[in-house]
């Protein structure tokens, strides 16, 4: 996001200075290198809402970039299937918030139309979306990147930002190496969007606190299980969808993810600990009231995140021929998800503003999908913030 927002700044504004601050040595190493690699087509949303705008706008924007580019993707399609009678009626919700979205092709389909898209899957019901597709969103990181390049931009990797300070006129930014003044800031900081706003002088509410997403992969002679993308109906109140199947770009088919509190924004090891990290999560009333609400979901995700099994059977409930020995490791991803202090684990793209600065605090799913359409938006907000000319 961070790419697509300096890049969009250097359209709008090409005798601009920009520089893109990178905390890691490589681009894409957290979240955006660590996705399944979906272009949502905007089917989950409120309608109105920032997400179903913006996730809606920016899949048609990022297909047209994909092909200008020369990268890799495909409109390859998705399914959501109800498997129970109760599930009807949140699959029909879900038709209607995806018809107000616009979101193109979007039908219903009956278990015979279904086994003409997924022969292997099994539903009462389901939402078929011809738009939904995927890439490999590291490779749009790294066009996005030249895009910079070539447009005049730096970008300065292993520079972690670990000091703001606002003067008169310039914005005094602590980076690894020295110290950088700039007339104004936009923070795109994933999982360490808190601290940075924090420091900047903005609010601690909400805080980001670190979910670990795990997935597996079927077995190479297994993978004609997944033609495309199955996915469950998703639990209305929570914002995860579920253990899903999807074939990436590669042809690998995923299973998964687990979604597991943990104890460090990068534990890509369930084994990864980081005190600080950890205190911030445990230290926030948000934590706490979140657990009592939804503590029979965190004993559900922990088994699955400690059992194959588990993982399998949940999976198997769409397509009855998958089996836990189909099943091998693969990646793990870490969520950064604001959550309130009063518990709510917000859903929504959340905006802030500090002196001299821009800070988006909430990015989650569908952010990759809708980086070039957000990138326009939170331009327009830096252009009124910051009282920017062409």
């Amino acid at each position: 996001m961070g790419l697509a927002v300096a890049r969009e700044l250097m359209r709008r504004h090409p005798r601009a200075s920009i520089c893109v601050l990178e905390r890691e040595r490589e681009l894409a190493t957290h979240q955006t290198g660590h996705s399944s690699g979906v272009i949502h087509a905007g089917i989950y949303y409120q309608p109105g809402s920032l997400k179903a705008r913006l996730c809606v706008q920016g899949a048609a924007e990022l297909y047209d970039y994909c092909e200008q580019h020369g990268i890799a993707h495909e409109r390859c399609g998705k399914v959501i299937l109800a498997i129970e009678p109760a599930e009807l009626p949140r699959l029909d919700e879900l038709l209607r918030r995806g018809l107000a979205n616009r979101v193109p092709g979007l039908r219903r389909v009956a278990p015979a139309q279904l086994a003409a898209l997924e022969p292997h899957a099994r539903a009462l019901a389901g939402l078929h979306s011809p738009s939904t597709g995927i890439v490999d969103f590291a490779a749009v990181a790294r066009a996005l990147a030249r895009d910079i390049h070539e447009g005049g931009g730096l970008i300065a990797t292993g520079c972690e930002v670990t000091d703001i300070c606002a003067a008169r006129r310039s914005l005094r930014l602590g980076c690894a190496g020295g110290t950088l003044l700039a007339g104004n800031a936009v923070f795109c900081a994933g999982a360490w969007a808190d601290r940075l706003a924090v420091a900047a002088g903005a609010a601690p509410d909400p805080r980001v606190v670190p979910f670990r997403g795990a997935y597996l992969r079927l077995s190479d002679e297994r993978r004609d299980l997944v033609r495309s993308l199955i996915y469950p109906v998703p639990d209305p109140s929570l914002p995860f969808l579920g253990v899903h199947l999807s074939r990436r770009i590669d042809g690998e088919v995923l299973v998964g993810p687990t979604a597991l509190l943990v104890g460090a924004r990068d534990a890509y090891k369930l084994t990864m600990l980081r005190p600080a990290d950890a205190l911030q999560t445990l230290t926030w009333p948000g934590t706490w009231r979140m657990a009592r609400r939804w503590w029979r979901t965190g004993v559900r995700e922990m088994g699955m995140a400690a059992s194959r099994h588990l993982l399998a059977r949940s999976a198997a409930r769409y397509v009855p021929e998958l089996r836990a020995g189909d099943l091998r490791p693969s990646f793990s991803g870490v969520r950064a998800q604001a959550l309130a202090r009063d518990g709510r684990l917000l859903d929504d793209f959340l905006f802030a503003h500090t002196e001299r600065a821009l800070h988006v605090r909430n990015a989650p799913s569908p952010a990759a999908s809708s980086s070039l359409a957000i990138a326009r938006h939170v331009a327009e907000q830096a252009e009124r913030a910051f009282e920017l000319s062409a």
